[in-house]
């Protein structure tokens, strides 16, 4: 991972200095701390009338030809549905409508050090499926035939929905 060496406000050498109570980047030339955040993104568990999962084939790193949920990054502006639903038309020309949020997890990221990762739900959607953006392929699976998934985040979301729609072995 690429650390940071230059001030994104004034482009001026950053030292680490203590700041509340912990060592972050700083710029003597603004006076201000620079805060490394998690990047953030999200990702969709997609499912159609017969419950089969959409799933997108990696055409790019990290992971590149591993399948994975549709998904990506948040840009400015966005709100975390707004880029979900512009990431599934972008990878797979499908719409849709999210029903919930299924939760968030924080990854470790080469790149990027942490991604916060928020995974919805889509329930139904219309379009014709075909793989773009930054997609090889893009595929309905059941849910016992799921290749394997690239990314912990993506394997808990779809866990998550698959468990929750398991019958109650529980009578009460």
């Amino acid at each position: 991972m690429q650390k940071k060496r230059f001030c994104h406000f004034c482009g001026h050498p950053l030292i680490r200095k203590q700041v509340d109570d912990q060592y972050r980047l700083f710029c003597e030339h603004c006076h201000v701390p620079i805060y490394e955040n998690p990047v953030p993104a999200t990702c969709l568990v997609a499912v159609d009338k017969k419950n089969r999962l959409l799933m997108v084939k990696r055409s790019v790193a990290p992971k590149k030809g591993f399948w994975c949920l549709p998904g990506g990054f948040m840009e400015l502006q966005e709100t975390p549905e707004g880029a979900a639903l512009r990431e599934l038309r972008e990878e797979t020309g499908l719409t849709g409508k999210i029903d919930r949020l299924l939760g968030v997890a924080a990854n470790s990221s080469a790149q990027y050090d942490t991604v916060l990762m928020m995974g919805f739900l889509i329930q139904s959607s219309s379009g014709t499926l075909i793989a773009g953006d930054d997609a090889d392929a893009a595929q309905w699976f059941d849910y016992p035939d799921l290749p394997e998934v690239a990314f912990d985040s993506h394997r808990r979301f779809i866990s998550q929905y698959y468990e929750e729609r398991r019958p109650s072995t529980f009578n009460l």
